[in-house]
């Protein structure tokens, strides 16, 4: 892959271009369109730069949306590649990083959840589990939702016995937990079952999540029937048991995924210049959930084309399947599968089924999607007349397009957290949440008014050097709020305004309104708070105070979801981490060797230096950090 080349004539639309144009190989690569504050209008990839790049240049046959991009840009970039297939991965990658503003964009776009049965013990453990696939083991995946794979594990549990306690807390068992009281582990951590048993156990677990349910259900029934025969009825009760959890697991298969070993279905509906993408997912034979994706983009934009960029951005980080099946063919569908055979290392196969079961299994995808699409579209409507009223209530001189709302967490002043989240005429957007960590030892523990100057100083500084870095006003940014809303009271408020004009930034500046809890807490009954003005409430049972009030619960969450976070990592700290020398390895090392670090503090120098990694140096040193040496 070539270096970048790039230009900065003081020109702007199509005299850029064309000086740009000069200069073009007729080679395949990526081109990025920049606008005059220097943000990524868009990014293209060409099989011939030259060609596709000349298109820009000439006047006329554009659409308005394309007309404007023209418009608007005032440099470009170009990296050149060996294929076009290089070129196509290279641009859905630069998409969802660079999030540009012409281009169609995949939404939502999150890790999906995957289980895990570990095998680097002698016991394996099952689990839920994200991100990359580093420890050894079997990984099953990926399910549509957290929720998806609780199911199946919460299932799986009862059918295999499999143990899913970290390997600390099944190292200081000394007797059966509650788990296997209520038969949903065979207890290996006290020798209940033997390792060559529970290994049998995981290993059927593993065949269960590969498609072999049936074999593995017929081979139960009989061991069933033989334990029953030999008059062994609690072992032939816990068999059973087992072939129900397992006829649990298949009779939530929600669609028929017959002759279909491994596949991603994928269904585009589209209205009023929106769409919706369902995707299922079937692997081993079973259908392992459903997820729905909203992707942005311009009214005129066609569902070929969707479906084309949501394809390459939707497999942008993650496996693609052997089979893709789609309800309308992508645009450039051949060239999509190449990129994604190259990724894989296999053959990947991007079909839209016209008979036959495959046919029926994208018509349901395709009627999900239009369904959620449905719903979307009543929801924003919903949305767009509340924010209206919204408008009116505080004053606003347009329906607002962005609202943050703040709550801080916290118990008695330790792990103090504050919270952001963000909703706008399409509902909450998740993705700009954020946290703060209160930083500030100076404060008093509890102290909420210091907590909230400290996270509106970090959130408006850091907007402010946005702003000043794109040669703007802090209001012509499009992460600047059109409405500022406090969980709180006139205290909270208070600390704001203060806080904003030590900024420089007045209360004229950003519309800012706290939201007080009612008497005895009483939702319903909410008082509200404005600079410079008097206190007020609104009528009980307005669907402007429901709205309200939904805001300041999702705040109240995020922000207490963060300081649980924040308690369970300090709860999960060690006094081993504060010795120098003691990496994971070694820690892993001496809490399976002691139990605990309660019992490596309590060891015996000779003791510590007999753990495997540690030597006589290290062994003094972990001697001396517990007993003041």
């Amino acid at each position: 892959m070539s270096d970048t080349s790039s230009s900065r004539p003081a020109r702007r639309g199509v005299d850029v271009i064309k000086d740009n144009l000069k200069r073009l190989p007729a080679k395949p690569g990526v081109y990025r369109m920049f606008g005059t504050k220097d943000e990524v209008l868009y990014v293209g990839k060409a099989r011939n730069l030259k060609a596709r790049v000349s298109n820009y240049a000439r006047l006329g046959g554009h659409t308005q949306r394309i007309a404007a991009m023209i418009a608007l840009t005032a440099r470009m970039e170009f990296v050149v590649t060996e294929t076009e297939t290089e070129a196509l991965l290279l641009e859905a990658s630069l998409i969802k990083s660079l999030k540009p503003r012409f281009n169609i964009l995949l939404r939502d776009d999150k890790s999906f959840p995957y289980i895990l049965i570990r095998r680097d013990h002698d016991y394996p453990q099952i689990l839920k589990y994200r991100g990359s696939k580093q420890d050894r083991g079997d990984y099953f995946g990926p399910f549509a939702s957290a929720n998806a794979v609780t199911r199946t594990l919460d299932t799986l549990q009862k059918a295999f016995l499999l143990r899913t306690c970290e390997d600390s807390v099944f190292s200081q068992r000394t007797r059966p937990c509650m788990l296997h009281q209520i038969k949903r582990c065979s207890a290996p951590c006290v020798g209940l079952v033997s390792e060559e048993g529970y290994t049998e156990l995981a290993n059927q677990a593993a065949d269960f999540l590969k498609g072999k349910a049936t074999d593995l259900q017929a081979d139960l029934a009989r061991d069933m029937e033989t334990a029953a025969e030999n008059m062994e009825f609690e072992r032939a009760a816990s068999l059973r048991d087992r072939i129900r959890a397992l006829a649990v697991v298949r009779a939530q298969q929600d669609i028929n995924p017959d002759g279909i070993e491994e596949a991603d279905i994928f269904a585009i509906a589209m209205e009023g210049g929106q769409s919706a993408v369902q995707v299922f997912f079937i692997r081993a034979g079973q259908n392992w959930g459903a997820t729905i994706h909203f992707p942005r983009h311009e009214k005129d934009e066609t569902a070929p084309e969707i479906l084309s960029a949501f394809l390459v951005q939707f497999y942008d980080k993650r496996p693609p399947p052997k089979l893709i099946l789609t309800n309308e063919a992508p645009d450039q569908g051949e060239l999509i599968g190449e990129a994604l055979e190259l990724k894989s290392n296999r053959k990947v196969e991007i079909r839209t089924p016209q008979r036959g079961d495959k046919r029926e299994l994208v018509a349901q995808a395709s009627r999900n999607a239009a369904e959620a699409l449905s719903r979307k579209l009543a929801e924003t409507a919903s949305q767009q007349r509340l924010l209206k009223d919204m408008a009116k209530t505080f004053d606003l001189p347009a329906p607002p397009k962005r609202v943050e709302v703040y709550d801080n967490s916290h118990i008695q002043g330790s792990n103090a957290v504050g919270g952001m989240v963000v909703a706008g005429p399409e509902g909450f957007i998740k993705g700009q949440y954020r946290k703060f960590n209160i930083k500030d030892k100076a404060l008093e523990p509890g102290d909420d008014y210091g907590m909230m100057r400290e996270v509106m100083r970090r959130r408006f500084k850091r907007l402010l050097k946005e702003a000043d870095e794109q040669g703007v006003k802090i209001a012509e940014l499009e992460t600047y709020p059109d409405l500022v809303l406090i969980d709180g009271g006139l205290g909270q408020l208070a600390a704001t305004v203060e806080t904003l004009e030590e900024l420089g930034l007045t209360p004229q500046d950003v519309t800012l309104v706290s939201i007080a809890k009612g008497p005895d807490r009483n939702a319903g009954r909410e008082k509200f708070f404005r600079p410079g003005q008097a206190p007020f409430t609104l009528p009980p049972d307005t669907p402007v105070l429901y709205y309200l009030q939904r805001l300041r619960d999702e705040a109240h969450r995020w922000a207490i979801g963060a300081h649980r976070s924040k308690r369970s990592a300090d709860i999960k700290s060690s006094p081993l981490d504060e010795i120098e020398g003691i990496g994971p390895s070694r820690k892993k090392a001496l809490l399976h060797h002691f139990g605990s670090a309660k019992g490596v503090s309590r060891a015996k120098l000779a003791d510590l230096e007999s753990v495997d990694g540690i030597n006589r140096s290290l062994a003094e040193r972990i001697y001396g950090h517990f007993n003041g040496g």
